[in-house]
């Protein structure tokens, strides 16, 4: 786990580095933190969303994940070093099964490097207030990537592409990626709630018809 983010190389080339340097066995939060160090949480951030952009999934993955983006965010809201539950820095996960969508969602980031530019609305992404939005934002993507619907398609898709455009923003100081990461924040909480108000529906419907047949 030699490899350590370079100011000199791009994003994408650094997240592949973190990839390439991924243990052959298990992986740990605890192991990632080591690797990018206390000045790179948002590019751990980004890293951690890209199993989530194709729609497989991963038992358990969503809430380790989400769980340390979570952690991020409220470390950037309260101005305090990360800090992570010993149980959540230790949980080993299966490197093999995470390779493969990890690379696959290199795909988006190639997508965004060619896009995004630095100081774009650069209102979205200066001042304490925004910083402050922004971070909020960090925390409930995180927690949207934690509901329980991940064996739902594009329940964790949804929130990993926010969180990503999200972190891509702030590392580039690019407002409109930091736009399309709080519209993506709405677009999740939107299929949520359908996917709520749509299994209630169902739920009443099978009552229904329950007691009709009783």
């Amino acid at each position: 786990m030699s490899a350590q983010p370079s100011t000199q190389a791009s994003l994408r080339e650094t997240l592949e580095q973190a990839i390439d340097a991924l243990p052959p066995d298990t992986l740990s939060i605890e192991a990632l933190l080591d690797q990018f160090g206390a000045n790179g949480l948002l590019l751990l951030s980004a890293l951690l969303t890209l199993v989530f952009l194709i729609p497989v999934s991963i038992p358990g993955v969503s809430t380790v994940f989400g769980a340390a983006i979570l952690m991020v965010g409220v470390s950037r809201v309260l101005g305090r070093p990360l800090w992570l539950p010993a149980r959540l820095r230790q949980r080993q996960l299966p490197t093999e099964k995470l390779r493969p969508p990890l690379q696959s969602g290199l795909t988006w980031v190639r997508r965004l490097e060619r896009i995004s530019r630095p100081g774009r609305l650069p209102a979205l992404v200066d001042g304490r207030a925004m910083n402050l939005i922004n971070d909020l934002a960090l925390v409930l993507g995180a927690l949207l990537l934690m509901m329980p619907f991940g064996f739902i398609p594009f329940s964790n898709t949804l929130p990993g592409i926010a969180l990503l455009f999200l972190a891509i923003g702030l590392i580039q100081r690019d407002g409109i990626a930091v736009l399309l990461g709080h519209l993506g924040n709405v677009a999740t909480m939107i299929y949520f709630a359908i996917l709520i108000g749509g299994g209630g529906l169902l739920f009443r419907e099978a009552m229904q018809w329950f007691s009709r047949a009783a």
